[in-house]
């Protein structure tokens, strides 16, 4: 239900009533603008921050762009800088190897320049020397023009023959020098194509000197009853021998001559096996290739018996203990070794007692000598079967079995092979020469080694310029002492060769002579 109020007003009312109104209606207008005003002053500022925001916004992303393409430019310019610097590294250090090569350089030269000086102060000290020796030589040649005179005046009175043999003398001693000068020159010449001749000299003197030590040394006889026998040992078609051959390893040579069979091989040991299987089939009169192999097996085992027998009995007799067995089953393998005619058993034996009596004169350890000596040609029992030499076979075989560094040392010295680093090396040296160049120890009697020896003295005298000469070493060597002031270095060894020659021309000696020609001067000077 609505009601409505209807009032009326006066006209003084209706004009206050307009005035208020429009009073009101300012003071509305002016809220309203008021209120306006402040509103679009609160939108100004919230667009002011707005755009303060973006601006602070796009200020941070020119920022950071900055920031960025600094980085950027700044990673550029270190990478420049850094390939510069690495640069400038390079050149630095190539100029340091440079510079330290120079330094080097300058080193070298300086060394090469105290070289040259000491050089030259050597050279000047010889200038000075060759000085004085030359006028010594100035005064020497003054006192032979001097004598030369004094003969030229003596000549005068000379006959024409006598002049003749002076004057050949003269001329003799003259060539003597240039024919030792031209020999040296020849032979220095000679020994570039000395090779072909060397090879045939060496063939020769093998084959001159070892003849009747290779027969000795490789074949053993077999005496056969008859020929009908020695049908039996060849076998039907030669099978017999040929079994034999193949069990013993030898070889056997039935030949023509009648009652023998030859029985050859270098391993003494085999050899004699084969002798005492051979004469064991002869005797048996089985002789067939079964037969055979029992008696060679049986042969070996006595044999083996016996070398271990042999070398135990050496052991005893040299008062030798602690030796290994394979030393001493060596031992007795050279029961059946030979050198020269003299068993090397015995001789072993020999230079172990020689060796323990120069030890005790010495006041050093007999007991080592002794086993030294006992043990020095132990490398000659497998000689045949390894490469080498006996003395450095020997050495080996004692270090493999446990043998002390002074035994093993003099037992590959004692032939002078090497450094002598052992006082019992020269020992055993000593006692070997003895034992093996005492008269009758190689099948050569006492008067003959005598004269051997003084052959060997006389023939070193009989050239001109020498004045002494001594027979060394059993006749293995001859001392040549010549004069040293007629005779000079060149002379020397042309009285060395011509000895050597003489020697080998005009007499037999086993192996070889030494010549040695010693040329001395002696200065003596007393202090007061």
């Amino acid at each position: 239900m609505e009601l409505f109020v209807i009032a009326e007003f006066s006209p003084a009312q209706t004009t206050g009533l307009t005035i208020g109104a429009a009073v009101v209606a300012v003071i509305v207008t002016g809220l309203i603008s008021w209120l306006f005003q402040r509103r679009k002053k609160s939108d100004y500022v919230r667009e002011l921050e707005s755009m303060k925001n973006q601006a602070k916004a796009e200020a941070g992303k020119i920022v950071a762009q900055a920031q960025a393409d600094a980085k950027s430019e700044f990673i550029k310019h270190r990478e420049v800088f850094d390939t510069e610097t690495k640069g400038a590294r390079q050149e630095l250090k190539a100029e340091e190897k440079r510079i330290a090569k120079r330094e080097d350089l300058i080193d070298q030269k300086l060394d090469t320049l105290n070289a040259k000086e000491r050089t030259l102060e050597a050279a000047q000290k010889g200038i000075i020397e060759k000085e004085h020796a030359l006028a010594a030589k100035d005064k020497q040649l003054n006192d032979v023009i001097a004598r030369q005179k004094s003969q030229l005046l003596k000549v005068a009175s000379l006959s024409m023959e006598e002049a003749r043999a002076m004057l050949m003398q003269q001329v003799e001693r003259d060539m003597e020098k240039e024919t030792a000068e031209l020999i040296a020159a020849r032979l220095d010449q000679a020994k570039e194509t000395a090779e072909a001749q060397s090879r045939e000299i060496i063939v020769t003197a093998i084959q001159r000197y070892a003849s009747e030590h290779t027969c000795e040394s490789t074949v053993s006889t077999v005496d056969i009853p008859s020929d009908d026998m020695k049908g039996r040992v060849i076998g039907r078609e030669g099978r017999n021998i040929r079994a034999f051959e193949k069990a013993t390893g030898v070889d056997v040579i039935v030949d023509d001559t009648p009652g023998v069979v030859v029985v050859s091989a270098f391993d003494p040991v085999r050899r004699e096996t084969a002798r005492r299987s051979l004469e064991k089939l002869i005797q048996d009169g089985r002789i067939h290739p079964t037969r055979i192999e029992e008696v060679v097996a049986a042969t070996e085992k006595e044999v083996a018996k016996q070398i271990m027998e042999k070398g135990k009995q050496a052991t005893v007799d040299s008062n030798i203990r602690g030796l290994h067995n394979k030393l001493v089953e060596l031992l007795g393998r050279l029961q059946f070794r030979t050198s020269y005619g003299q068993n090397v058993l015995q001789h072993s034996m020999e230079v172990a007692y020689l060796s323990q009596v120069i030890a005790d004169e010495l006041g050093l350890n007999g007991l080592i000598a002794r086993r030294a000596g006992l043990l020095h040609d132990i490398g000659k029992a497998v000689d045949h079967e390894v490469e080498g030499g006996h003395p450095a076979i020997g050495a080996d075989l004692c270090k493999r079995y446990g043998e002390k560094p002074e035994i093993v040392e003099a037992v590959g010295g004692h032939h002078g092979d090497g450094e002598v680093r052992s006082i019992y090396t020269p020992i055993i040296t000593a006692a070997d020469a003895i034992s093996a160049s005492r008269p009758g120890a190689r099948r050569e009697t006492l008067e003959r080694y005598v004269q051997r020896l003084q052959k060997l003295e006389e023939i070193a005298s009989d050239f001109e310029g020498v004045k002494q000469a001594y027979a060394i070493q059993a006749g293995r060597e001859v001392r040549v002492i010549v004069d040293a002031e007629n005779v000079d270095d060149k002379v020397s060894a042309k009285i060395a060769r011509d000895i050597a020659r003489r020697v080998e021309d005009e007499m037999e000696y086993p192996g070889e002579v030494r010549v040695t020609v010693v040329r001395e001067v002696r200065c003596v000077e007393y202090a007061r």
